[in-house]
């Protein structure tokens, strides 16, 4: 088991914490009629801090890099929800499917190769099923990944769905869609790359007959995100503080 942090640091992991979820309950009771849950982003901090927002009853935690996400797996408790945030490379899939027994949620979801993917190789050690969310390019910007919103695109978007609502995907629950906000649209009053997630999920929902969630606000966006309907916010530097760079 990870050792704990100091207590000052405990104390101000949990403060941090609290505080933001008090933004996140109190802008989601008046903008929106549902809950929204709040993703700690623990991505290269140490188990500690973990673990000191773990024993205050936090569960739902963030990854962004795979092999940090199995370590971290492997020495704390196994009832954390762990959500991948991270870019999903295909070599990747069979270590989030087959060495992370509690993977609660992979948010980044960019291809039907992928999808098909993950779905077998959680089949093959019949695994609990794993919450996935499409993750959609909505600011269109060529580092980013995601499916493209484009018109003429959509179909990707179509298969990837129609797969995941198949018999055959039986370890895969499509739980939604996710998106990371451009830096200049986080500024803005209306922030255009959210409203076309919201869109879209209520394209997916009439299309589909769906109750679509959606991952979009961090840090910097997420009180603007839940305003627009967000289901979840992944934030990271306002509860850790800042990171180190990464090696």
């Amino acid at each position: 088991m990870s050792a704990l942090p100091s207590i000052a640091r405990q104390k101000e992991l949990l403060s941090n914490y609290e505080s933001i979820a008090k933004v996140v309950s109190e802008t989601a009771k008046k903008y929106v009629q549902h809950k929204v849950n709040l993703v700690a982003v623990s991505k290269l901090k140490p188990s500690s801090d973990i673990m000191g927002l773990y024993n205050e009853g936090v569960r739902h935690f963030g990854e962004n890099y795979v092999q940090e996400l199995v370590t971290k797996s492997q020495e704390l408790p196994k009832d954390i929800k762990w959500h991948f945030i991270g870019t999903l490379q295909t070599d990747k899939c069979k270590i989030l499917a087959k060495q992370i027994s509690n993977l609660y949620a992979v948010e980044t979801i960019d291809s039907l190769k992928k999808c098909k993917k993950l779905n077998s190789l959680r089949k093959e050690i019949d695994g609990d099923v794993i919450n996935v969310y499409l993750q959609i390019n909505t600011s269109d910007e060529p580092q980013k990944s995601g499916y493209s919103i484009v018109e003429s695109e959509r179909s990707l978007i179509y298969e990837s769905v129609e797969f995941l609502l198949s018999e055959e995907c039986s370890h895969l629950n499509f739980q939604g869609l996710m998106t990371i906000g451009s830096i200049g649209e986080s500024f803005k009053d209306e922030n255009e790359d959210f409203t076309r997630l919201v869109n879209l999920k209520n394209e997916l929902n009439e299309k589909y007959s769906l109750d679509l969630q959606t991952s979009m606000g961090m840090s910097n966006d997420f009180e603007d995100a839940i305003k627009k309907g967000s289901s979840s916010v992944r934030v990271g530097s306002s509860i850790f503080g800042s990171r180190p760079p990464k090696n």
